[in-house]
């Protein structure tokens, strides 16, 4: 692996992400894509960076451009397109799990109707379908807010 400062707590975080269940490939892609230069990185220059085959890379690739957390960028008189994060990926890609949350929480009600002869867990899938619905709810308004904060702060 080449010599890339800041790859260490890339990798750190990386591997933060991989403990909350994302792919392994994926998240290090895009940590690598935190700290890329401006005009972002091609997938040579990602494969070298992480010290693997451009093959790991293309897949990573194509699934964060498929969730919409990164994005192709073509620059005049290059041949290769270089990738980057979306403007705003890290709010998107947490706010776009609202409508399953709100469909989870559906689901634990119907568990928990099915389920009348177990009180206790009645009352825990009910709390579960609560707290999924005040995030569903909740989610989409904090990415509000924190963009309306982060405007003001501009402004």
């Amino acid at each position: 692996m080449a010599d890339h400062p800041g790859l260490g707590a890339a990798e750190q975080a990386a591997a933060m992400l991989t403990t909350a269940g994302m792919a392994r490939m994926p998240a290090r892609v895009m940590m690598a894509l935190v700290g890329s230069p401006d005009d972002g990185y091609t997938a040579a220059e990602l494969a070298d960076r992480l010290g693997v085959s451009p093959a790991a890379v293309s897949g990573a690739v194509r699934y964060l451009v498929s969730m919409r957390i990164i994005q192709r960028v073509s620059r005049p008189g290059e041949r290769r397109d270089r990738y980057d994060l979306v403007d705003d990926a890290w709010s998107g890609m947490i706010t776009a799990n609202a409508p399953m949350y709100a469909a989870l929480a559906a689901a634990m009600e119907a568990i928990a109707d099915e389920n009348t002869d177990a009180p206790a867990s009645v009352a825990r899938a009910r709390d579960v379908a609560d707290f999924l619905r005040y995030l569903a709810e909740r989610m989409p308004r904090l990415a509000d807010e924190w963009r309306a904060e982060r405007a003001g702060e501009r402004g």
